[in-house]
C-alpha cells in the first residue's frame, strides 16, 4: 500500500488541535481524520499521572474505536513560579468544563505580583502513535518562554495569548499559523513523530 493511501486518526475532538497536528503530520504521507468524525467515538478519561500516560490512553482509545493508526498528544504548561502548575492539568486548570478564558484568568490571578524575571514557563507536548499491531512511537517537544501579565493576540488557543517564547517579542497568539507551526511545542513533537513514521513506513 502506498503512503498516500494510508489512513490514520488524530485522537482529539478539539478542532484547533487537529488543525495544528494535521498540518505537521501531513509530511508522514497519511490521510488524517479525527475522533469527532468517528460515529460513537468517545474521549477516554485522562487520568494518567504523566503527559505520556494521558497521550497513550487517548491513542489506544482511538485505535480501539477505529482499528486505524492513531496519534494522540497531551500537552502541559509548566510555570516555574507556580511550582510547575498547571502542568498536565492545563486544559482543566479552572475546572472540568473550563473555557480557555477561565484558565487564563486563574493563571493570571495566581501570578499577580510575580515579577517578569520569575515568570519563566514552558509548554511540553508528548505525542504517541499507536499501531494496530500493538506497537507505538513516541516523541516529545518543548517550547520555553515567559508568561506576560495580560493576553495579547487573537490567534492560537489556550494559554497562547499569555506566552512569549524565548528570543521572541510576540505571544504565540500574535503569530500567524505557519509561524507558530515552525516553533511550537506541539509542532516540534509532531515533526519528530512524523519523521519516525516516515522511517517506519520506509522499512515496511
Amino acid at each position: 500500500m502506498s503512503d498516500t493511501r494510508r489512513r490514520g486518526v488524530i485522537a482529539t475532538f478539539n478542532r484547533d488541535k487537529l488543525a495544528e497536528l494535521a498540518a505537521v503530520l501531513a509530511g508522514a504521507g497519511v490521510a488524517w481524520t479525527c475522533l469527532a468524525d468517528v460515529p460513537g467515538a468517545r474521549a477516554p478519561a485522562e487520568d494518567g499521572a504523566t503527559l505520556l500516560e494521558n497521550a497513550r490512553l487517548k491513542a489506544r482509545a482511538g485505535l480501539a474505536a477505529t482499528g486505524l493508526l492513531t496519534v494522540a498528544d497531551d500537552t502541559g504548561f509548566e510555570v516555574d513560579a507556580l511550582g510547575g502548575r498547571p502542568g498536565l492539568h492545563a486544559a482543566r486548570y479552572a475546572g472540568e468544563h473550563a473555557t480557555y478564558a477561565d484558565n487564563v484568568r486563574r493563571l493570571l490571578g495566581e501570578l499577580a505580583g510575580v515579577p517578569p524575571a520569575r515568570r519563566t514557563a514552558r509548554f511540553r507536548t508528548v505525542c504517541v502513535a499507536a499501531f494496530p499491531d500493538g506497537t507505538e512511537e513516541i516523541a516529545e517537544g518543548v517550547l520555553a518562554g515567559r508568561v506576560i501579565d495580560a493576553p495579547r493576540g487573537n490567534g492560537g488557543f489556550g494559554y497562547d495569548p499569555l506566552f512569549v517564547p524565548d528570543g521572541a517579542s510576540r505571544t504565540l497568539a500574535e503569530l500567524e499559523a505557519d509561524e507558530k507551526n515552525r516553533i511550537s511545542h506541539r509542532a516540534r513533537a509532531a515533526r519528530a513523530l512524523a519523521q519516525r513514521l516516515v522511517e517506519r513506513f520506509a522499512r515496511n
